[in-house]
């Protein structure tokens, strides 16, 4: 029995650590997948029914198209709280709007209603989520330009669940196949269609080719024939009627600029999906699966209980201290108004300190507050503290399903184990925090089973990780407006009599309910507090709030909305000792219409072992837009209070696989210890250099089809606001908890050097009228992507899938002598004159590149970039029919150009012999 439970836990873990999901795979049927419904939205029950409707749909279709392997099991609609509530809708039990799989929301920008899959990793990776809008969900009319709604939730499921991308390219939507011809990207390539060009005033006439690249002139359209007899592929168009399967080796299209090329180096889709653990642990059907079984669930009121170790251990290292200044603000400032707040504390044995609270005033936040422990003794018993939180749930509620546990403990307790059982059938959700360096290791089992957040705060004097990790319990459920958000987060050990500066910028889509929150270590006084806004107003220590309960806090509340800026700060160490100084700041949404610049901190696994190298992932957005130009910093913490600061990039190379998609990321190999890490990611807008953006790979929208060989368009594609989508944003800030993640297996003392460059994600080249080859790429650095690489290897084929990983090292070598590597991030070119290059019109030739640092640690091979030989050409040649007509007409200009010549020739001669007086010019004229 025991050995069963650990193989389930080992199991949950692992989907966790693959993605925040709970969705398991059970004889190829999709098991627990949330669809979730924004809190935001109207009620409209046409969405759930849609909902209903697609998910039936698209079951049945994914079977087939996986070749009766698969297909979606159960499903679970998440209802708002706000929705009239009917008696066939349950409580929603650990599902949650944060952690979906499928949201329903609209787009922030009012401009379209494409679908798309929210994807951060490489070839393979899991994405985040799917989007759907609920105009997409309840307007027919959209059928024409996407298709069934069924085959495009299977579109967008493959690129979640299997890593798989576009075989479309909206960016580069024709390649040339060198002859005087454009090919639309697409797979296969065997889908048929014209190529149209739709003038101002509506009507239509053929492309025409560019003579610079042999491409279609821009804004030509590809219009597919309404009927076709091939059956791929589901990640080009899937809305075409024979198009039932995915593109396989047979029929995959490698010349098509799209980014399953470019990301899976030429992979087809379905070898993509047979690689996954999915299709390894699966087989084909012989029978047809039983329609999904749909569950309808629906939000309710937060309901927390904070689950606190008070412990012998929490009085030493001053946790005691630490743990009731971060459980204040997160009770006097984080939690929302209207949740249900009730507290416990334990040690050997569990106290309820008190039952639930509802939070709708400060007066109720003050009584909380004052339940908050101030002494620490005895021993650990964490499942006390555990079971007794659940009883605080029972005693005003007949379930705990739903509700939350903030859990944290210092302690080692070895009977942990012994609650699991009764923490999975709960239903509830514990988020866990481990402080210092000898928590239970079980600890991050509760959160992973029951799909809670894990947090760690080290004992390090001048961190601020245990405010961090409680400001990044926030609702998974209620609309962002509601949100606490952390604006600025900051501790530092300040000399006596010496000062701490900063600057904290609070933009237009915040400033409600600001909160400015000072605390120190020493002193029985407050330190000296300026404050000045970006108006030049003042605040010092009198305007701050000092707590009884707690002496070590001054708080100020901000009246009304803060006054959008940069507010300055300055804080003086009045004592003749050091002492660490710390500010808090939190705001919530200024409007309720206009969403906050938001950030959100991932790791690509939250237990890794030595030599992998960890990616840190940080999403910057303003509603679902993304948010470029920011300045990302990410710090990482060891259990030793270690810390080391990366910038995180959104240049499209190493850890990054799009530019400017709002996702930030870098990897991460600095590991100097075993155990836990604790990540903060802060990011900075500054100098009007951040930018909304719109997002990349959205579902395909089809311009039109031919039918019957003739036109039929479809309305045109929404565009955005170029000021909407692109205009300067103010000043801003935000720091974000990345939550933690368990290292093992790093070596005590000297750390050889394993970590290979990063893989080279940007190549491209370029093909001179000298014959000159130019290659541009971003430098890897000598540890994926720090540092510096040693040297370079480039090779090439005429045939891309001679340049895998697998076969790189059989192509043929380019002389790279002459290439020195430059610094990681740093944008790199090489030129290349090929000896006895024949130039072959319409001729392919591929290329990729691959580093090597000094340990001789090789990196993985590039992507697979093309150049193609092209000869200038002013038109495209012409037809058979074409010809003959132009040859005709040469011809008799030609003879009436000689017939004409010789009319003139013989007058001109009859006027000579006339001059001459000859007596036959009148015979011969």
């Amino acid at each position: 029995m025991l050995l069963n439970q650990c193989h389930l836990l080992m199991g949950l873990m692992l989907l966790h650590e693959v993605k925040g999901t709970m969705v398991k795979l059970n004889n190829g049927g999709f098991e627990d997948i949330v669809i979730a419904i924004n809190p935001g939205l109207s009620e409209d029950n046409k969405i759930i029914n849609s909902i209903k409707d697609m998910v039936k749909q698209a079951s049945a279709y994914l079977f087939n198209a996986t070749r009766q392997r698969f297909y979606f099991k159960t499903v679970k609609i998440v209802i708002p709280q706000n929705w009239m509530h009917k008696p066939e809708y349950k409580r929603v039990t650990r599902e949650s709007y944060n952690d979906a799989d499928v949201i329903v929301a609209d787009p922030f920008l009012k401009y379209g209603d494409e679908p798309y899959t929210l994807q951060y990793g490489g070839c393979g990776e899991p994405g985040r989520y799917i989007h759907f809008t609920p105009n997409f969900l309840t307007n027919d009319s959209l059928l024409v330009v996407y298709g069934p709604r069924g085959r495009i939730f299977v579109h967008e499921w493959a690129h979640l669940r299997w890593g798989v991308f576009d075989e479309y390219n909206n960016d580069a939507p024709f390649y040339t196949t060198g002859k005087y011809k454009a090919e639309a990207t697409r797979c296969s390539s065997e889908i048929t269609g014209q190529y149209v060009f739709q003038t101002k005033t509506g009507s239509t006439r053929k492309c025409k080719m560019r003579q610079q690249n042999h491409l279609y002139e821009s804004e030509c359209l590809f219009l597919p024939d309404k009927e076709q007899t091939t059956s791929a592929s589901i990640m080009y168009m899937q809305a075409l009627p024979s198009v039932t399967q995915f593109c396989d080796m047979s029929n995959h299209n490698v010349r098509a600029p799209n980014l399953q090329n470019k990301i899976c180096n030429f992979k087809s889709t379905w070898e993509v999906i047979m690689d996954s653990t999915d299709f390894a642990h699966s087989s084909s059907r012989s029978t047809p699966p039983p329609d999904p079984t749909i569950s309808l669930l629906q939000m309710q009121e937060r309901i927390v209980c904070l689950v606190l170790d008070v412990s012998g251990s929490m009085s030493g290292n001053n946790r005691i201290a630490r743990l009731k200044q971060a459980a204040e603000t997160f009770i006097l400032q984080n939690i929302e108004d209207g949740s249900w707040v009730g507290i416990v504390t334990f040690n050997n044995a569990a106290t309820i300190q008190t039952g639930l609270q509802q939070v709708v005033s400060d007066t109720v936040r003050k009584t909380l507050n004052g339940y908050l422990p101030i002494s620490a003794n005895g021993g650990t018993n964490i499942c006390a503290g555990v079971q007794k939180g659940f009883q605080v749930f029972s005693s005003k509620y007949a379930s705990t399903e739903g509700c939350e546990i903030v859990l944290l403990t210092d302690g080692e307790d070895s009977g942990l184990s012994s609650c699991f059982a009764e923490v999975q059938r709960s239903g509830s959700v514990i988020h866990t925090i481990a402080l210092g360096p000898s928590a239970a290791k079980e600890l991050e089992m509760l959160a992973d089973m029951t799909g809670g957040l894990k947090f760690s705060a080290t004992d390090s004097v001048d961190s601020s990780s245990l405010e961090d990790a409680f400001s990044g319990i926030s609702s998974g459920s209620r609309s962002i407006s509601l949100q606490s958000l952390q604006i600025e987060s900051k501790g530092q050990s300040i000399g006596p009599k010496s000062w701490m500066y900063g600057t904290v910028s609070i933009d237009k889509t915040v400033g409600n309910d600001t909160f400015f929150a000072i605390t120190w270590s020493v002193s029985m006084h407050p330190p000296g507090i300026h404050l000045t806004d970006p108006r030049g107003k003042n605040y010092t220590t009198a305007d701050f709030v000092v707590e009884n309960s707690n002496l070590k806090t001054a708080r100020l509340k901000i009246p009304g909305t803060a006054e959008a800026g940069d507010w300055s700060y300055s804080i003086q160490n009045t004592e003749s000792a050091a002492q660490v100084l710390s500010i808090t700041v939190t705001s919530r949404a200024a409007s309720a219409t206009v969403p906050p610049i938001t950030v959100k901190s991932y790791m690509s696994r939250d237990t890794n072992k030595f030599p992998n190298p960890t990616i840190i992932y940080a999403e910057v957005t303003q509603g679902f837009s993304p948010v470029i130009g920011v300045k990302v910093i990410a710090k990482i913490e060891s259990a030793s209070g270690k810390t080391t600061e990366i910038e995180l990039l959104d240049n499209g190379s190493g850890a990054d696989i799009l530019r400017h998609d709002g996702i930030y990321s870098r990897y991460f190999t600095a590991f100097k210890e075993n155990g836990r890490h604790n990540i903060k990611v802060s990011i900075q807008g500054k100098d009007k250099t951040a930018k909304r953006t719109r997002r990349h790979s959205h579902t395909l929208y089809i311009p039109g089809y031919i039918e019957d060989g003739k036109i039929k368009m479809n309305p045109p594609k929404p565009e955005p606001n170029v000021n909407e989508t692109q205009g300067n944003m103010d000043n801003f800030s935000r720091i974000a908890s990345g939550g933690s993640f368990l290292m093992t297996d790093v070596p005590a003392g000297y750390i050889p050097d394993v970590f290979p460059p990063c893989k080279i994600t940007d190549l491209r080249v370029e093909l001179t009228e000298e014959d000159e080859f130019h290659f541009f790429w971003t430098a890897p650095g000598n540890d994926f992507d720090v540092g510096k690489a040693e040297r370079y290897e480039i090779k090439t084929s005429i045939n891309p899938l001679e340049l895998r990983q697998v076969t790189f090292h059989h192509a043929t070598s380019l002389n790279t002598s002459a290439l020195i590597p430059e610094v990681a991030g740093i944008k790199q070119s090489f030129q290349y004159k090929a000896e006895n290059f024949t130039k072959e019109n319409g001729t392919s030739i591929y290329f990729a590149i691959r580093a090597i640092d000094d340990s001789n640690n090789i990196g993985e091979v590039s992507n697979i970039a093309m150049a193609t030989v092209l000869f200038p050409q002013l038109l495209e040649p012409p037809s058979n029919n074409e010809y003959n007509k132009i040859v005709t007409i040469v011809v008799i200009t030609i003879c009436s150009f000689t017939v004409v010549c010789a009319i003139i020739s013989i007058i001109i001669c009859v006027l000579k012999k006339r001059k001459m007086g000859d007596p036959k010019i009148l015979e011969t004229a």
